[in-house]
């Protein structure tokens, strides 16, 4: 048996640093003596990136037992905290924050015993253990003293992938009329034998079915508008019909949403229509972007010596996961996503296909690839679940393979506008078209990876075709006039290089010539109106250098075409799809050129009513990022009603706010419908909850306005009042920070973890678990949490927001504002943000909880926003901390332990490796 580590181990938080060694207890230090003994020898530790903060030490390295999990336990999730862990290693928890740190000890030392005899996910661990030795990785020499050689030699992870297989097509949709009575036979069958019989849902799922009904005429498909309040059970309404009619009709579902998490739960409702696992995996499949999958020739390259230190074993561990994971998907799949934050993301995006650099059947992985098998998964799957992104971008690009959907389900509709507004928007900026040039060109001087330019990619079809060698020689050659590596410094100096650097040039200073002052940090913007000759005179040789690209590649998409018409001897099935993949890539980034010529050319020139144009330097920290043109639809429900809804047969848009406090002419303004020639069928079910008992909104009127003092003061009185458990939500970044650190220390002294988006190095998903598991932690949030977060129980009883959340003055909300009738447009998108906030606050029938407003100058025609009943309270401070006080204390009776439910919900995370 190996030797207990020598390591000593380090926990800190806001309130308190420990350290603990074997056989010597547990003591605490101050942050210069915990950061002098980290730095003098290796310490045990959980989240480094995140202790590292807590000591105000971000370099600092050790012993991380999320690693150490990751390498043992590729592809479970754990909650990336004391208790967490315990819960994912069947250990006891520690009872307070200063037992926390020998706990790290049993934690480690129950890791490393797994490693000593056979476990589920042993294979290939030798080998990667070995590698990361080579790499110096701090865990190595204690995993190679406890893990054993296999005897015979393990696969290596390429060879382990199962390949996909080519099917011959699935037909169309048989038309098709479902049962009403199916669909409550069907429904009652989800909900299970003894549930409480729910007719809100049942009329719910009644509705949902007329959209599966056939179409009566191309262009006009059975559009359902649905707004269901939450604990209708929605989800289940919409499925009982939607699988229904995919077993009657042989054809796919697409259920569409906006958040991860909700795509996450879908994921776990399907087990009730579909309960062998097997099955499931062919009826059920989930799709994203192709960025959001690993990319397995990077991985390959990362592997074989792209990546270096740090990255270097990120790759490893990575390679760990894709040997274990179920579909391939690094963000929001079944690979922790605190694990590319232990690595500050460094290798993460480049383990990604983030910049459309895929030669499809030229790559040796092709038949592996976990973006080709779920694409050809969800050709004949029942139920595909997307996101409102990819299903306009299918939509909009005409990249589907096979039939495209028919039947859409799109939930959490009232993002649908916000989806297709940045979907179908357009932006010529340094950092576009630098990816064009390099997706064009290729690597260039000292870069490194594998990316491959398109001569690389095609390098057979123009010795085979000259003209289209010619014209791939000559989008090269064109491409060069596109930015460059250290083209926002030249410009910065005012040196730019080429017509693109020289207009962009002209934006930036156009830019800070005519914005006022803003916030620190946060990006400048401008009207495109009544401009300098200097930037109409620079925007002429853009156009000319982006129309001289174009042509090449056009001629060269146009030659593609009749390779694949010719059908030469050399061209095998591979070689087709590499083809027909440029193909798609050449169709989409023409699209994207065309619109960037469109809005150089547009300057100096009439305004098109149709769209708002302005100028744009990015600034993040007061860092700039990126300088561009951009361009957006006044009203980008018309390419959604077009490019989406017209085309498909039936569709359901449904969310617990769809109407945003407004009426159904808002909701329909806002999902595209009034833009349909023939009417739509609405729905509305009200809530079960009874809001008037369980809720009360109290809005705080002696807060000075600006004062960052009084408001974080406000904060930590409210959250300690509750004793956590808040989600405290924040119009501006800067003010967020701005209160995390002064509240922080004092919450965690009293035992109430605070955690922040923006702050503390996790991200956003992993806050949520966090913030779930914990009923004494609170988190602070942008707009981000403010919607899609679903936290039931008592971890989340109390809301504050800090003030009423107006949109942001920008010149797209000023033009949509003045369309829109003025300060109405305003009222509605203020009462649409208050009713979502209001939303995260009672999840389930047996949920408490408070809204506070910390803003004397709220409106009252804004309050309509919140549930008819609710007691809405105009009160000063004092009494707000004390009414929340006596109703959500711990001291007060009304909190409960977590139910069954929601350690189903946790144990949902942790996807079924097998």
């Amino acid at each position: 048996m190996a030797a207990s580590l020598p390591y000593p181990a380090l926990y800190a938080t806001h309130g308190g640093i420990w350290m603990a060694r074997s056989g010597e207890g547990v003591r605490a230090l101050g942050r210069g003596e915990a950061i002098a003994r980290a730095a003098e020898t290796p310490v045990i530790m959980l989240n480094a990136p995140l202790v590292g903060q807590r000591l105000g030490y971000p370099d600092l390295s050790g012993l991380d037992l999320l690693e150490l999990f990751a390498f043992v336990h590729p592809g479970r999730f754990a909650v990336p905290t004391p208790k967490g862990l315990a819960h994912a290693l069947g250990l006891e928890a520690p009872p307070s924050d200063s037992e926390a740190a020998p706990f790290l000890l049993e934690a480690a030392a129950a890791l490393l015993r797994t490693l000593e005899a056979e476990w589920p996910e042993r294979e290939g661990a030798w080998a990667s253990a070995q590698s990361l030795y080579r790499l110096r990785w701090p865990w190595a020499p204690a995993i190679a003293d406890r893990l054993r050689r296999p005897e015979r030699d393990e696969r290596w992870l390429f060879s382990k992938l199962p390949e996909w297989e080519e099917s011959g097509g699935r037909p169309q949709p048989r038309p098709v009329r479902i049962d009403p009575n199916e669909v409550v036979e069907r429904l009652n069958g989800l909900t299970g034998a003894g549930a409480e019989t729910r007719h809100g849902q049942r009329d719910y799922a009644a509705a949902a079915a007329e959209a599966f009904a056939p179409r009566r005429s191309e262009g006009q498909p059975n559009l359902i508008l649905a707004e269901a309040g939450t604990g209708i059970g929605k989800t289940l309404g919409y499925l009982a019909p939607a699988s229904l009619w995919a077993e009657k009709a042989d054809g796919a579902v697409w259920v569409s949403t906006y958040t991860k998490a909700l795509q996450r739960q879908l994921d776990r409702e399907s087990a009730r229509i579909y309960p062998d696992a097997e099955e499931r995996k062919e009826k059920v499949v989930i799709r994203k972007g192709r960025e959001n999958y690993l990319c397995l020739l990077n991985l390959e390259d990362a592997l074989q010596g792209g990546f270096a230190g740090r990255a270097a074993v990120l790759a490893q561990l990575a390679a760990r996961w894709a040997a274990y994971t179920r579909d391939g998907d690094m963000v929001g799949g079944d690979m922790p996503g605190w694990l590319p934050t232990l690595f500050r993301r460094a290798g993460a995006t480049a383990l990604t296909d983030r910049r459309g650099e895929c030669v499809y059947a030229g790559c040796p992985h092709y038949r592996k690839c976990f973006i080709e098998r779920a694409a050809r998964a969800s050709q004949d799957a029942d139920l595909v679940i997307a996101n409102h992104a990819l299903v306009m971008v299918n939509a909009a690009r005409g990249r589907e393979t096979g039939s495209p959907p028919t039947r859409i389900v799109f939930d959490e509709g009232h993002h649908l506008f916000d989806a297709a507004d940045s979907t179908f928007g357009a932006a010529l900026t340094g950092q576009e078209t630098i990816e064009l040039r390099r997706w064009i060109i290729g690597p260039e001087g000292k870069s490194r990876g594998r990316r491959r330019g398109l001569a690389a990619r095609l390098m057979d079809v123009a010795s085979y075709d000259e003209a289209g060698g010619l014209a791939l020689e000559a989008a090269i050659q064109a491409a060069g006039a596109l930015p460059s590596d250290a083209w926002l410094q030249r410009i910065a100096e005012g040196i730019p290089f080429g017509p693109i650097e020289k207009l962009l040039a002209a934006v930036r200073g156009t830019v800070f010539a005519r914005a006022t002052a803003q916030d620190a940090g946060y990006g400048l913007e401008t009207e495109i109106a009544e401009l300098d000759p200097a930037i109409v005179e620079a925007a002429g040789p853009a156009v000319e250098a982006m129309e001289a690209l174009l042509r090449p590649l056009a001629v060269l998409g146009n030659r593609l075409e009749a390779v694949l018409e010719d059908a030469p001897d050399w061209l095998d099935a591979q070689a087709r799809a590499r083809i027909e993949g440029a193909i798609g890539g050449l169709s989409w980034r023409m699209q994207t050129l065309s619109s960037w010529i469109a809005l150089a050319a547009r300057l100096g020139g009439p305004a098109d009513p149709d769209f708002v144009d302005w100028l744009g330097v990015e600034r993040v920290d007061g860092r700039e990022y990126d300088i561009g043109i951009h361009r957006r639809w006044l009203d980008p429900a018309r390419p959604l009603a077009e490019t989406v809804l017209k085309p498909a047969h039936g569709v359901v848009v449904t969310s617990a706010t769809l109407r945003g406090a407004g009426d159904w002419a808002a909701a329909e303004a806002r999902t595209g419908a009034c833009h349909l020639d023939h009417p739509v069928r609405h729905f509305s079910a009200e809530s079960p909850f009874d809001y008037a008992s369980s809720s009360e909104v109290l809005v705080v009127t002696d807060l000075k306005r600006g004062d960052v003092a009084q408001l974080a003061g406000a904060y930590s009185r409210l959250i300690e009042a509750a004793g956590g458990g808040t989600l405290g939500l924040f119009t501006a970044i800067q003010r967020l920070k701005a209160v995390q650190a002064r509240i922080a220390d004092r919450l965690a002294r009293a035992g109430l973890p605070l955690y922040a988006q923006h702050v503390d190095p996790i991200d956003t998903g992993t806050l949520v678990d966090i913030f779930r598991d914990d009923p004494r932690a609170s988190l602070l949030g942008t707009d981000a949490l403010r919607d899609g977060v679903d936290v039931p129980g008592d971890s989340l009883r109390l809301v504050v927001m800090e003030g009423v959340p107006w949109p942001r003055p920008t010149v797209l909300h000023a033009a949509r504002r003045a369309a829109g009738g003025g300060s109405a447009y305003d009222d509605g998108v203020v009462r649409a943000r208050l009713a979502q906030a209001f939303g995260r606050l009672i999840r389930r029938r047996e949920d408490e909880g408070m809204f506070v407003l910390l803003s004397a100058a709220t409106p009252s025609r804004l309050l309509s926003a919140f549930p008819p009943g609710v007691s809405i309270r105009r009160v000063p401070l004092a009494e707000a901390i004390a009414r929340v006080r006596s109703r959500l204390s711990t001291g007060g009776g009304l909190l409960h332990q977590p139910s069954d439910e929601d350690a189903d919900a946790l144990e949902a995370r942790q996807i079924d490796l097998g």
